[in-house]
């Protein structure tokens, strides 16, 4: 609904889901997203990361991966906007039985069809190993795989996250490729470096959702060695103002907010 080609995305599915008085909010333009009902600079933030997760999740059914793992997929809509039916690679979507049955139902409400080839996969995370889910699913633990995190690892455990890369290390193929996002340490300690960092600590912290995990900038490479991965690319807050808010002028026309990085990481041999 966006005017802006900065700002607008291509996702037609989401806004398919959204419930009438929503959309006629956004129209009129009465639910202000940027600044007044959220956090500076994290519309922006999330904006940029959606178009670099698209990019990442079409170059990587391009590039002949065969399989996509979405952790905590909610009502993302990319197996079913950006995956085509006839396409060999299997979009596989992990999430609790209550998040995956309320999408099957307002999918089916809403006459939006999902491909064969995205596939739910129900797990209770803190009571499952999602090794056996996978398993018992028809997903290779042989393959090339692309495992995507959005706004994930922030609320885990160190010990939690050494047992997740584990499980990416086994399930995958050399060469496989993870899709993360972190917050860094600091903003864990409230040391008020970045740009919305008050807000958005703010933000989370009263919505009951605190962040339990960070990773001190610029250390992002070690990180990734200790796990088994390599770093392919990663995007702090003045790439993704270089990448996405730049206009025809070639001036950054958004401030992004600071507290967030974005990575892209392959599995080593």
């Amino acid at each position: 609904m966006e005017k802006d080609e900065l700002y607008k995305s291509s996702d037609d599915v989401s806004v398919g889901l959204l419930p009438r008085f929503i959309k006629f909010l956004l129209k009129s333009k009465l639910l202000k997203m940027n600044g007044r009902y959220s956090p500076k600079g994290i519309y922006e933030y999330i904006i940029a990361r959606t178009k670099y997760t698209d990019h990442i999740f079409k170059t990587a059914i391009e590039e002949g991966i065969e399989q996509i793992l979405i952790l905590g997929a909610g009502y993302d809509s990319r197996g079913i906007r950006l995956l085509q039916a006839d396409s060999n690679t299997r979009v596989y979507e992990l999430d609790t039985p209550v998040v995956q049955n309320g999408k099957t139902k307002q999918l089916a409400r809403r006459g939006i069809h999902k491909p064969e080839n995205n596939i739910y996969i129900p797990v209770d995370f803190l009571k499952e190993d999602i090794r056996n889910n996978l398993l018992e699913s028809d997903y290779s633990f042989q393959k090339r795989t692309l495992f995507i995190l959005e706004g994930l690892i922030m609320y885990l455990t160190q010990e939690s996250l050494d047992r997740l890369f584990g499980i990416f290390r086994e399930c995958s193929a050399s060469g496989s490729l993870i899709l993360f996002d972190y917050v860094y340490g600091s903003v864990l300690r409230q040391e008020n470096r970045y740009y919305g960092e008050k807000e958005i600590y703010r933000t989370v912290e009263k919505a009951g959702e605190k962040w339990t995990f960070g990773i001190e900038e610029r250390t992002i490479e070690q990180f990734l060695t200790a796990q088994g991965f390599e770093l392919v690319e990663e995007l702090g807050t003045s790439s993704i103002e270089e990448r996405y808010f730049k206009n025809h002028e070639g001036k950054i026309v958004a401030n992004v907010n600071g507290t967030h990085s974005i990575v892209l990481a392959k599995k080593g041999n």
